[in-house]
């Protein structure tokens, strides 16, 4: 059949429109090819950028595209590499605000409310996540929460085989409402007490980030780079095989996805709020002894990731807790103990960090979540406020055993933080020290105030050799110093002899 001259006047017509197309779409790609301009989720408004220190901003646009980052009278320039990535570095400001950043480029992202102060980074276990809404007096607190000087941004729980680029989380301003928003009842309450303080006494607008995990151990938190920086831990380091489900414990999972992507993101230091897993491990599982070395991968890796140098790092004691009472095949009610003693060590031996002790802050030994986080969170802020922001008037620690000395039935111990003196907290004889002679067996022990020092003996020590102190897991013992600061447990003896 033969096409009428209509038709194939239209078929004509259509093919060169169809070729015109083709050209365009050759030689003018439509908008869509190019990538919008992109940030991490780190940066939002409302955000707290850190003060005094030079701020680094990043993201993504189109390959080889210039992107114009402006902050207040600040402004850089940036050329996205072939992968796309940008980044600039902004001059250290001083606290105030609110600004707007813009970054710009072949669109334009605008983030306002922006202040400049201080920022932490609050992460751990359970303990960190327990929100506002679960501590004591827990209505008064949220509805009091009114601060719009304190913003703060919540992680979404995930991890992954790889470090990733980008998390989920919004800053908002601290309100009633925000503060009881998402996590475990709201945002960490430890972290939100902290905050507050440093707020208040320091009258600087104030930054939170809580990336926390209920029941996770501290591998899965520590970075590649951690592990490897420490020998007895760098098998660890091998990334887990493609084929290997991932979860909560494998080591680095969490920090792929709830910590690398904001590495860089200027911040003052970080919280650390965990162990109890650690320490609650299988009876005959000694591995708990080795979380010094842990929380030097940690902190090591964290910091080198940073590249802020040793920032400040401060962690909570974890609280007494019938970890294994209650389990009579299992006579380990000394392992929490044996746990503050490697956490404390942890605090001596890793640079510019500090602990606190809770062992007077529990209702409930049959709680491993104590609701006082008020406590906890000023406690955080005495050593920041001393450590960090030079308050020398500030106590920042309960005393700390330094030596013994022997003089005949009884030993004398001298500590650091004496702060003001020695006391009982209630006023009562002091409780919780154990004295051992030459057999290792120890006993209750007398303990006395005598000035800045302590004398421990008992009726059936003779030859006095090893002094403990709140040496078990129920221990909530009365001794602290004038700031009414708990003294941490110890024993005097070697490790070696703990089993």
């Amino acid at each position: 059949m033969k096409r009428s001259l209509p038709g194939i006047a239209h078929s004509i017509a259509a093919s060169s429109w169809l070729l015109l197309l083709l050209a365009f779409a050759i030689f003018c790609p439509p908008s869509s090819a190019r990538a919008e301009i992109r940030l991490p989720h780190v940066f939002g408004s409302h955000m707290v950028l850190q003060r005094d220190k030079p701020l680094i901003i990043w993201g993504w646009a189109t390959p080889g595209e210039t992107v114009t980052v402006q902050l207040g009278a600040a402004s850089q320039t940036a050329h996205a590499n072939d992968r796309g990535e940008w980044k600039v570095t902004l001059p250290a400001m001083t606290q105030g605000g609110p600004y707007t950043l813009t970054v710009s480029g072949s669109s334009t992202v605008k983030y306002d409310d922006v202040m400049i102060g201080e920022v932490w980074l609050c992460s751990g276990q359970s303990n960190m996540e327990f929100g506002l809404g679960r501590v004591k007096n827990a209505k008064e607190e949220v509805a009091a929460a009114n601060h719009p000087g304190i913003r703060l941004l919540m992680v979404e729980n995930r991890w992954t085989p790889l470090p990733q680029d980008d998390m989920e989380g919004t800053w908002k301003v601290c309100t009633p409402q925000t503060v009881a928003e998402g996590g475990w009842n709201g945002f960490s309450a430890a972290g939100y007490f902290f905050g507050r303080e440093i707020h208040t006494n320091l009258n600087v607008p104030v930054g939170l980030i809580e990336s926390s995990w209920g029941g996770t151990r501290i591998e899965p938190w520590t970075p590649k780079q951690g592990f490897e920086s420490v020998h007895s831990l760098a098998r660890l380091a091998t990334p887990v095989a493609k084929s290997t489900p991932i979860h909560s414990t494998t080591p680095m999972g969490i920090y792929n996805a709830m910590i690398a992507p904001m590495a860089g993101f200027a911040i003052r230091g970080a919280l650390w709020y965990q162990g109890e897993s650690n320490c609650a491990g299988t009876g005959d599982d000694n591995a708990y002894l080795t979380y010094p070395d842990k929380m030097a991968a940690l902190i090591g890796g964290w910091r080198m990731n940073w590249g802020e140098g040793n920032f400040p790092f401060y962690f909570v004691q974890i609280a007494p807790y019938r970890y294994f009472g209650r389990d009579k095949n299992v006579p380990s009610a000394e392992r929490l103990p044996e746990f503050w003693a490697v956490q404390s060590r942890a605090e001596h031996t890793i640079k510019n960090t500090g602990m606190v002790a809770t062992t007077d802050l529990v209702d409930d030994l049959d709680d491993i979540h104590p609701r006082n986080k008020q406590d906890v969170g000023h406690r955080l802020a005495l050593l920041a406020r001393h450590q960090t922001y030079g308050e020398k008037n500030v106590v920042a620690s309960g005393p700390v055993f330094k030596q013994m000395k022997i003089e005949g039935n009884k030993a004398f111990l001298t500590f650091d933080h004496v702060d003001g003196g020695l006391m009982s907290r209630d006023g009562q004889p002091l409780t919780w020290f154990g004295i051992a002679g030459h057999d290792g067996r120890f006993v209750d022990g007398d303990a006395k105030i005598v000035g800045d020092t302590l004398e421990v003996s008992s009726d059936d020590i003779d030859k006095p050799e090893a002094v403990r102190f709140a040496w078990r897991e129920t221990a909530q013992p009365n001794f602290c110093n004038k700031a009414g600061l708990p003294a941490e447990p110890f024993t005097t003896e070697d490790p070696s002899q703990w089993h």
